[in-house]
């Protein structure tokens, strides 16, 4: 789990209430990644490479008598290890990581792992069909709002959206549990905006709790 107990257990009555006022069902659900993205390392190796033969055939142009019978050997020395420092960065510093992730793809993955999440706990097994799935992917700093047919008509994807802007920010911040809170108020907000209410004795047919992804992940291992 990506949360402290402190801040699960506030995101959990935060559900709770929110659910109360409007009567759907939301879920939340913070993961580390939304995929393992393995080309990341190999662009960031091809890259250093190619920038550091850049630089070397620029350097032989400027000082050609600098060239010896060990020279070939040191050049690919130098091309392979500023290659395998940069993936190495990749793999171990995300800020850097992201920057060799394009917006297209990221977007994908993660709408794919919350509609994975989506199906996988059943999210859409509620009477009125009326479950909502906010997921926070970390690596990514991407949010992404899965919500079931009840919406349809009543919720636009503008709507969805801003709600999510201020969750971005919070994100980018490294304040995943704070974007998570301000999420369940903004769809509590949009949907009561809306007309959604809550009614007394109604049975709350999804867990408050955020979803443990770490178990979603050892079962897909």
């Amino acid at each position: 789990m990506n949360l402290t107990p402190v801040q699960t257990e506030a995101i959990t009555a935060r559900v709770a209430q929110a659910e109360a006022r409007t009567g759907v069902q939301i879920v939340t659900a913070v993961t580390d990644k939304s995929h393992t993205y393995p080309q990341l390392p190999w662009k960031a190796f091809a890259l250093a490479v190619a920038l550091s033969g850049l630089a070397l055939v620029l350097l032989d142009g400027l000082r050609p008598n600098w060239v010896t019978a060990s020279t070939a050997l040191l050049q690919i020395g130098v091309l392979l290890a500023a290659g395998a420092a940069t993936a190495l960065l990749v793999i171990f510093v995300p800020a850097i990581a992201r920057l060799f992730l394009r917006a297209p793809r990221r977007d994908l993955e993660v709408r794919r792992h919350a509609e994975s999440l989506f199906l996988r706990h059943q999210l859409f097994a509620t009477r009125e069909r009326n479950g909502v799935l906010m997921l926070v992917s970390l690596f990514e700093h991407k949010v992404e709002i899965i919500a079931d047919r009840a919406f349809a008509g009543q919720v636009t994807p503008a709507d969805w959206r801003r709600v999510i802007g201020p969750m971005t920010s919070l994100l980018q911040e490294g304040r995943p549990a704070d974007a998570m809170l301000a999420g369940i108020q903004g769809v509590e907000a949009l949907l009561a905006g809306k007309g959604f209410r809550g009614r007394a004795g109604a049975t709350n047919e999804l867990p408050d709790r955020p979803i443990d992804t770490t178990t979603d992940d050892e079962a897909d291992a």
